[in-house]
């Protein structure tokens, strides 16, 4: 089913839109009003229920992350017009909260602030929303940011008490309530993905990430946070947090294969296989690029094109291998040119299709390892990888970049972007 349903979405899947390259910005070209990316910071990810961050809210990590930002960049926070903040499971979606860490940082109440809620590709749609306010001329610098507390809100609660008998009903909406490690099961039996691709991915991963952070690869895009934890006696210590709790040393394909399935019996996808459940926060700085010359601000580099597509929901995890080579295609590139992939790890199941259906190069996706080491706080993860991306073109000399992820209830985002 999932296959006759995605043959019928493909064709129009395939193409851009006939204006979209020329409404992008030009790759090897610079224009004053290109939409420039200035500084992208994040906090470290800990490990929910049990790390750093477990007696923290988000919004008190996300308000470390801005403070770092006005303090690296010294940037006025007056100059700040709108905030837009990616998250997925802080119940009102987070409005009110983002206001108050936006505040706390030490931004005017001049400054604006919504939030956006694209479920794993929020904060990559909040540094969108941004890009595209200061493209069209309703702002000149804003800062599009992430944040996710797996820790104090995922699980049941997270999920709606009741849904529509009508709309769940029909197959395709029903679809939509598939838990995420079902469809990547899905995607595993689909599209013949072994239980072994899958393991030696997460090896990979996890190797990556142990191998850079061991070699300080992480330490300019992370910024310490401060915080408390309590212990079961009830005891408060303040801690600092300064790295990301997930990564862990030694680990193989041959260990992982001995993990039982996480979802049911003759399953291929484990915990190990899978993107760890954590917290964190993470935000980019962007501004039109005439006024970051005029304001003598750093350049890391600009943001290019982004495009978002829908596949079927009981497959959500194969989004990345229809939406990246649509914004490849509005960029003008192909996605052989692209020297870095920032791949959400979702599951190992649906990177490796991805991986495979587009053609890329294993070497350039996710070279400091991806989610599987270094967690998924949902709401953050398309900020955080923004950080992880732009500091790896530099470490390297590589120019072009994206990252892509696929979204829960069956879409997949892709964004371009050129270090200077």
């Amino acid at each position: 089913m999932a296959t006759q349903r995605l043959n019928q979405i493909t064709a129009h899947l395939t193409t851009a839109p006939t204006s979209a390259v020329s409404q992008s910005a030009k790759i090897g070209q610079k224009s004053p009003n290109d939409v420039v990316i200035v500084c992208a910071l994040r906090s470290p990810i800990a490990r929910a229920k049990k790390g750093g961050f477990k007696d923290t809210l988000p919004e008190e990590i996300l308000a470390q992350v801005l403070k770092a930002i006005i303090e690296k960049t010294k940037l006025d926070p007056k100059l700040v017009q709108d905030v837009s903040v990616g998250n997925v499971l802080t119940p009102g979606g987070a409005a009110t909260v983002s206001r108050q860490a936006v505040l706390y940082a030490g931004f005017p109440d001049t400054t604006s602030v919504s939030t956006i809620n694209r479920q794993c590709s929020s904060g990559l749609q909040a540094v969108v929303n941004i890009a595209n306010s200061i493209s069209t001329g309703q702002i000149d610098i804003g800062i599009g940011a992430g944040m996710e507390s797996m820790t104090k809100y995922y699980g049941p609660t997270a999920m709606q008490a009741e849904y529509s008998d009508e709309l769940t009903s029909f197959e395709p909406a029903a679809d939509c309530l598939i838990p995420m490690g079902e469809t990547s099961e899905n995607v595993a039996a689909e599209f013949k993905i072994s239980r072994e691709k899958q393991d030696a991915f997460a090896a990979l991963s996890q190797q990556r990430a142990f191998a850079a952070q061991e070699k300080g690869l992480f330490d300019e895009e992370i910024v310490p946070i401060k915080t408390k934890v309590v212990d079961a006696e009830g005891n408060e210590k303040e801690i600092v947090v300064s790295k990301d709790e997930g990564v862990r040393k030694g680990v193989t394909a041959e260990k992982l294969a001995k993990l039982p399935a996480a979802f049911g019996d003759g399953g291929s996808t484990t915990a190990g296989n899978a993107s760890q459940v954590s917290d964190g926060a993470a935000a980019v700085l962007l501004m039109r690029r005439s006024v970051a010359e005029k304001l003598n601000m750093p350049i890391l580099g600009k943001f290019v094109t982004a495009a978002v597509v829908g596949v079927p929901p009981r497959v959500m995890g194969i989004g990345p291998a229809f939406a990246l080579p649509i914004a490849c295609e509005k960029a003008g590139i192909k996605p052989s040119d692209l020297d870095i992939v920032e791949l959400n790890e979702a599951f190992a199941s649906q990177a490796v299709y991805t991986i495979e259906k587009v053609g890329l190069s294993l070497d350039k996706v996710n070279p400091k390892g991806g989610a599987i080491a270094l967690g998924h706080p949902l709401g953050c993860t398309g900020a955080r990888q923004i950080s992880t991306l732009f500091t790896e073109l530099k470490r390297t000399g590589k120019r072009l970049g994206a990252n892509t992820m696929c979204i829960g209830t069956g879409m997949g985002m892709a964004a371009i972007f050129e270090r200077e």
